[in-house]
């Protein structure tokens, strides 16, 4: 939805980010027992209740403490609220992960939860090195026997540790590599922070073929399979093999830079005329790349694709009708537009595009087939159909054909419909250039990879939506951000309501001349108010 128009929820459906923590997906852990494996008796008397005192969140942090540090992993474990998982991650620390000489300081506690500082020793086959960090643990009150419990997470261990983790030192999985801009330019974590788990990602793919040899790490083994480890300290450097990436290291700075002033925001740019990814960043505290496996609905940027339906199927034109009124109902759902914006019957597909009108593409829901946005998607922008190879993990997308009121809901980019900063940067570049070019951050010619193709879109459609974004862009919702860029530019706005957020998601996507960037940034607000100014910094590079 344009400048964030609100809608109802529509069958109690909205598209939720799966794989990072503050987008919908939510872990539930149940615990076999809650008193550290003790032999309590709930239901006693005796059983305390409420909050820990002082005393006791002083004294069970103390004991846990310990323990830790005496390497005595079972003791430790029965400290916390879940033995069964404590122990084994606490018995790797030691064993697995070849961790000794731990000495831990605990700062000054906030209420029941207690900052500390672990300094220890990583020593594997006569190579040392120190190992310093910070983390936090929470004393709660066990639920059956009433004990002063430390509230068990893996990051009690190391604040990067999730569920499923565990720590090991030894020969690395894969030799380092050295990755390169287009330009030949050095990428590192350390310059460009937001690249870290994609370079990961990119030494676990290609680290073996690159010609590197691979060194001794302490790092992180992620429980899924196809998730590269994380890299903690390096006790000896392997040879990097040097891989060539297709990112832009100026634009790439910029991207950095641009997610930065917002939180939990994501950002992608292609070049349109080839589909290399030229940048890709992420500020989230979870590390997971939402840009390219991120999963929300779209809002309003999904206009593009619902507009190059309307034309494709000749249901209406870039001038031809779309009127604007207040409301539009569609099977029994009321949809409304942004507070303020002023009813037009006579408005053209141009006008309701660039002032982004929900209710115009909802009222041509009838006119559509269940699954004509679905075709138009996979058909002709290459979504949709889990078949992308970018030469690391990505989403293509996701644009079911939903029945009842998400056939209008989709239209809008709500209802069911899924999209990452990459899909929607991908589609701006198809509707620049007509033409789907499947995106890549590594040449296929590395690996052989087959990309996925799609029919792409005609001379006359494209230069519809290029004409539409344009106006977007110059005189429409995007003109504040979009002013100052010269060349060619077009834009479209979006931001999308999601349940249980007090601010709606907010989403940009635009080109300039060969580059077309998307961002998205979770309870950003309209999308003018942070995805824009992200794309608007990407854009201005050039590439």
């Amino acid at each position: 939805m344009g400048k964030g128009v609100r809608t109802a929820v529509i069958g109690g459906v909205f598209a939720v980010m799966v794989g990072g923590a503050g987008y919908g997906a939510f872990n539930i852990v149940s615990a076999l027992s809650d008193d550290g494996g003790s032999s309590g008796t709930g239901g006693s008397a005796s059983v305390k209740t409420g909050p820990p005192s002082s005393s006791e969140i002083k004294e069970t942090s103390a004991k846990f403490f310990a323990a830790w540090e005496k390497g005595k992993a079972a003791q430790a474990a029965t400290y916390t609220n879940n033995d069964a998982a404590a122990e084994p991650l606490l018995t790797a620390y030691g064993e697995a992960a070849h961790i000794t000489g731990v000495k831990i300081t605990p700062g000054a506690a906030s209420g029941a939860t207690i900052p500390y500082t672990v300094k220890a020793t990583v020593s594997y086959e006569g190579r040392s090195k120190p190992l310093t960090y910070r983390s936090e643990l929470t004393v709660v009150r066990g639920k059956t026997t009433g004990r002063a419990l430390v509230d068990w997470e893996p990051s009690v261990v190391h604040p990067q540790l999730k569920t499923g983790d565990t720590l090991v030192t030894g020969e690395s999985a894969n030799p380092e590599i050295e990755a390169v801009d287009r330009n030949g330019a050095v990428l590192t974590k350390e310059k460009y922070p937001s690249l870290g788990p994609i370079l990961d990602e990119l030494r676990a793919k290609y680290g073996d073929s690159a010609g590197g040899t691979p060194g001794i790490e302490l790092s992180i083994q992620h429980q899924a399979e196809d998730t590269a480890e994380t890299t903690l300290l390096t006790l000896a450097k392997g040879r990097p093999g040097k891989l060539r990436t297709t990112l832009s290291a100026s634009a790439q700075a910029a991207a950095e830079t641009a997610v930065k002033k917002y939180a939990e925001s994501s950002v992608v740019a292609v070049k349109p005329s080839t589909g290399e990814v030229l940048a890709v960043a992420n500020h989230r505290d979870d590390a997971f790349n939402a840009a390219f496996l991120g999963k929300l609905a779209p809002g309003s940027t999904m206009k593009i694709l619902s507009a190059a339906t309307l034309i494709d199927n000749g249901i209406t034109s870039m001038n031809g009708p779309a009127p604007c009124p207040n409301e539009a109902v569609w099977q029994s759902q009321t949809f409304h537009n942004l507070e303020g914006m002023a009813p037009n019957e006579k408005a053209t597909l141009s006008e309701s595009f660039a002032r982004s009108c929900n209710t115009a593409f909802v009222k041509y829901a009838d006119e559509v087939k269940v699954d004509s946005l679905t075709k138009e998607a996979e058909n002709r922008f290459g979504l949709g159909q889990d078949n992308w190879k970018t030469g690391i993990p990505s989403f293509d997308g996701s644009v079911p054909a939903s029945g009842g009121p998400d056939t209008a809901a989709n239209m809008i980019g709500q209802g069911q419909v899924q999209m990452s900063p990459l899909n929607m940067a991908s589609v701006t570049a198809t509707a620049m250039t007509g033409r789907f070019r499947q995106p890549i951050i590594v040449s296929p010619k590395l690996d052989d990879r087959q990309l996925a193709t799609a029919q792409g879109l005609s001379a006359g459609t494209v230069a519809q939506l290029r004409a539409m974004m344009n106006r977007t862009a110059t005189s429409g919702t995007a003109a504040g951000v979009m002013a100052g860029l010269n060349g060619t530019i077009g834009a479209k706005t979006g931001s999308a309501e999601v349940d249980g957020q007090s601010k709606s998601n907010s989403w940009f996507t635009g080109y300039r001349n060969d580059i077309a960037a998307a961002a998205m940034t979770q309870d950003g607000g309209h999308g003018i108010d942070a995805a824009g100014p992200i794309v608007a910094a990407v854009l201005r590079t050039g590439g």
